[in-house]
């Protein structure tokens, strides 16, 4: 992993958090179904990260880009799900959509300035 790389560094790291939070979900309050859906799309935004890293093209690098959000996206609507269904607490779920906007807000700029360099506009 690069160390000047924001969005790579940023997607692991809230991974690692989705990790936890599916440890404490299964372990303590023995929800399966929802911890599931949280792990899996937030662990993939930085799964496809790592694929747009790694693209051949930059119509593949904005497709996998363009996975990253959407998972980011599904990731904050069963984060607000989990907060709404009382199987975390506000604290918690108040920390971990903040970490989700910050993620589509990078993720977003990224996706911009790639299309506005196919298009040829600034």
């Amino acid at each position: 992993m690069k160390e000047d790389n924001l969005i790579q560094q940023k997607s692991f790291a809230f991974a690692l958090r989705i990790i936890h939070l599916y440890r404490n979900l299964t372990e303590e309050k023995h929800e399966f179904v929802l911890s599931k859906q949280v792990l899996r799309s937030g662990t993939s935004i930085g799964a496809n990260i790592e694929e747009a890293i790694g693209a051949q093209s930059n119509k593949d690098f904005l497709s996998k880009i363009s996975i990253a959000y959407k998972e980011t996206r599904e990731t904050k609507y069963w984060i607000n799900l989990l907060k709404a269904s009382q199987y975390i607490n506000e604290t918690l779920a108040h920390s971990l959509l903040r970490d989700v906007e910050e993620l589509l807000k990078i993720i977003g700029s990224i996706q911009i300035k790639l299309k506005s360099r196919e298009t040829g506009s600034s």
